[in-house]
């Protein structure tokens, strides 16, 4: 793995410990600077999963950076509307797998209630700021550290099936929430799948952001959409009833 590799597993994971100590300091700032500390109590995580995020974000890049310039084996990848397609394709595709593990989680008898979701949810309630941690820096991260550079060394090494699962396994494992290892397992296999497919790691990322951002403004706009599916049923009464 190359050195630069090692540096961004560092950084991520730095990133996801830093909160014990970043929130701390984040309400002892803001209670320093007249802010209560019920009011910092709400606002220092999301806070502080912002600036996180940000900083980890940019440090990715930098040590990125000189990939990000070379020019890319066009043998050996899709055309750019082959590339379009995939990306694209990739969106219908991470939500079907994403159905199919959900209603195998459902026959096992797992609630479907991800508290993770919700987290994120009331984060983004408190601090708007966070969707796009939610919908777009973290997605681009993910597709950095599990499918670019855990599931990408792996299979140097082992075929797709192995390396896909073990980095989804490990993609599902970060996010705490074991009882839904498959549904996750589900969407990492699915986005490494694109990656191998297209050998561009631009394709699962725009995919996966691409999910996230309609999976939180539907949840965030849940409340409208049923009552306008009442309403649109109600008209379809009033109009059935007519003919």
């Amino acid at each position: 793995m190359k050195k630069e590799y090692w540096f961004i597993l560092i950084a991520y994971i730095a990133m996801q410990l830093s909160s014990i100590i970043g929130v701390p300091l984040l309400i002892l700032t803001g209670t320093f600077f007249g802010h209560s500390l019920e009011e910092m109590e709400i606002l220092a995580v999301p806070y502080w999963i912002v600036i996180s995020f940000t900083i980890t974000f940019i440090i990715i890049l930098v040590l990125l950076r000189k990939e990000m310039k070379a020019i890319p084996e066009l043998r050996d990848t899709p055309s750019t509307p082959a590339t379009i397609m995939w990306a694209i394709g990739g969106i219908f595709l991470a939500f079907f797998s994403q159905t199919v593990a959900a209603n195998i989680e459902i026959w096992l008898g797992i609630d479907m209630g991800s508290e993770n979701t919700q987290d994120i949810l009331n984060l983004i309630r408190a601090f708007p700021a966070v969707i796009i941690v939610s919908s777009i820096l973290g997605p681009i991260l993910e597709e950095i550290v599990f499918r670019k550079i855990i599931f990408g060394s792996l299979h140097k090494h082992l075929n797709f099936f192995l390396s896909a699962i073990i980095s989804s396994i490990i993609f599902s494992l970060a996010h705490m929430e074991v009882e839904h290892t498959l549904l996750y397992t589900a969407m990492g296999f699915t986005f490494a799948f694109l990656y191998v497919k297209t050998k561009q790691i631009i394709v699962p990322i725009f995919a996966h952001v691409a999910m996230n951002t309609i999976v939180v403004i539907l949840q965030l706009n849940q409340e409208k959409i049923l009552n306008w599916l009442e309403e649109l049923e109600k008209l379809q009464a009033f109009i059935g009833g007519i003919l």
